[in-house]
């Protein structure tokens, strides 16, 4: 009997070490395809803000009009990636070309949620 509770206490011991070698396993497949998603290209938008507006109204645009967005100046901009927000950011100037500047990353929980 006191055999089999060693055996037991032995098995235990290498059922422990199971689930370690298998996360280490997992983790090194984890970082393999992370490698292979490295050059897939995907979408960034930044968001400025948004409105409803009627199809009637929307027909009578011409050039000069201006629609009022949900935000005020100086509200942080939604930066998306292939539609999930991902982050929050500002407007900067790269040179003569429009930049974002990332202020705050969406917690990747959180973006997991969203899905």
């Amino acid at each position: 009997m006191a055999d089999e509770t060693e055996n037991q206490a032995a098995g235990s011991k290498t059922d422990a070490k199971g689930p370690d070698t298998g996360a280490t396993s997992a983790a090194k497949v984890t970082a393999e395809n992370l490698r292979v998603l490295e050059n897939v290209e995907v979408q960034m938008t930044v968001e400025v803000g948004n409105t409803e507006i009627k199809i009637r109204d929307l027909l009578r645009l011409n050039e000069g009009a201006v629609i009022e967005l949900d935000r005020l100046a100086g509200d942080p901009l939604d930066i998306l990636v292939n539609g999930t927000m991902i982050a929050k950011g500002e407007i900067v100037m790269v040179g003569e070309r429009f930049g974002v500047r990332f202020t705050e990353i969406v917690d990747p929980e959180k973006r997991v949620e969203n899905l």
